[in-house]
C-alpha cells in the first residue's frame, strides 16, 4: 500500500532533531525522499545548543533506515545562497521539489542580561530564515504543480493578542522573546500573502501553531523561569510540568515533535489538497482556555 507521501521529495530546515527530525522521519516513512537542512553550529544569543552535525546525520540514518534517501546538508537559513546551495545539492541528487517544511527557528531567551540584538537574531531566523526557504523553493514547486505544499512552523505566540499586560510573554521574555513573537505573528499575514499569489499555480501554503513542545527550546531554563516566576534560582522540568499543564485545556503538559509532524504530514499530503492560507493551532486547547492571552 502506497504512502501518504509516496513519490514526494520535502525540503526541511532545522532537520537535525526536534520538530524538525520527528517531520523526517515521519514523512519518509509515508514515502518521501528528505533533503535536510540545519545549521549545525550554536547562535550566540540562544541560551541552549542548536543541533550538532552528528544530530544531522541520526536524522539521516533514520530516514534511510525507513527505506527512504536522505541528502543532509549543513546550512544557515540566515544566508538565502547558501540555503539555496543547500537546496539544489538534494534536488541534484533526488531529482526534484515538491514540498517544504519551513521549520528551523530560535528563541533566544538570555535571562538575566539580555543584548537588544536578541530581537534581531529571533527575527532573522525566524521569520527571514522561512522567507529565504520559501524563496529558494518556490522556482522548484511550481513545475510539481498541483500537489506542492509549503508548510511553515508557527507558534501560539503568534494568536496571542497584542497587549500590554505583564502576562503578554514579549514583556516577560525580553528581546529575543519579543523577536520571536514578532516573527510568528508576521509569518500569519505572510502564509496568506504567499497562498494567494501561489494559489493559481497549484502550490498551496499553510502554517501551522505548536504550543509548548519537548524539544530543546521548550526544555530551556528561560523557558522554565517565564513559566514559574513564583521560583528562585533553577527551576526543573518537573517544576515546569504543572504550570505548562495549566496552561492547556486538555490534560497535558506539552507535545511531542511526533504529534505536530501528525498535523504537518496531513498539510504536506494530498489529503489537504483543497487547502491553502490557513492557520492551524495544535494547542492542546490553550488559545481556547486563554482567549485573550495567558492569564486574562
Amino acid at each position: 500500500m502506497a504512502g501518504r507521501m509516496e513519490g514526494k521529495v520535502s525540503f526541511i530546515t532545522g532537520a537535525g532533531r526536534g520538530q524538525g527530525r520527528a517531520h523526517a522521519v515521519l514523512q519518509a516513512r509515508e514515502g518521501a525522499d528528505i533533503i535536510a537542512v540545519d545549521i549545525c553550529e550554536d547562535i550566540k544569543s540562544n541560551p541552549y545548543p542548536m543541533a550538532s552535525w552528528d544530530d544531522l546525520m541520526d536524522t539521516k540514518t533514520l530516514v534511510e533506515q525507513a527505506g527512504r534517501r536522505c541528502v543532509a546538508v549543513k546550512a544557515d537559513v540566515r544566508d538565502r545562497e547558501e540555503l539555496r546551495a543547500a537546496l539544489n545539492q538534494g534536488i541534484a541528487e533526488l531529482g526534484r521539489l515538491t514540498t517544504v517544511m519551513a521549520n528551523a527557528g530560535i528563541l533566544p531567551l538570555a535571562m538575566g542580561e539580555p543584548e537588544p540584538m536578541d530581537f534581531q537574531d529571533a527575527v532573522d531566523v525566524d521569520l527571514i530564515g522561512v522567507m529565504n526557504t520559501v524563496a529558494v523553493a518556490v522556482p522548484h514547486l511550481i513545475p510539481a504543480g498541483p500537489g506542492a505544499s509549503i508548510v511553515i512552523t508557527g507558534s501560539t505566540a503568534a494568536l496571542i493578542p497584542n497587549t500590554t499586560s505583564s502576562a503578554d510573554p514579549r514583556m516577560i521574555m525580553g528581546p529575543g522573546g519579543a523577536g520571536y513573537s514578532f516573527s510568528k505573528q508576521t509569518l500569519v499575514t505572510y502564509t496568506r500573502e504567499m497562498a494567494l499569489h501561489l494559489a493559481p499555480t497549484g502550490v498551496r501554503v499553510n502554517i501551522v501553531h505548536p504550543t509548548n513542545c519537548n524539544t530543546h527550546l521548550m526544555n530551556a531554563q528561560g523557558i522554565y523561569q517565564v513559566f514559574r516566576p513564583d521560583l528562585e534560582g533553577e527551576v526543573s522540568k518537573d517544576d515546569f510540568r504543572p504550570a505548562s499543564e495549566a496552561y492547556h485545556a486538555l490534560p497535558s503538559p506539552w507535545l511531542e515533535p511526533e504529534d505536530v509532524a501528525e498535523l504537518v504530514l496531513f498539510l504536506a499530503s494530498d489529503a489537504s489538497k483543497q487547502m491553502t492560507g490557513t492557520s492551524i493551532p495544535i494547542d492542546l486547547g490553550c488559545m481556547a482556555k486563554w482567549p485573550k492571552g495567558p492569564g486574562q
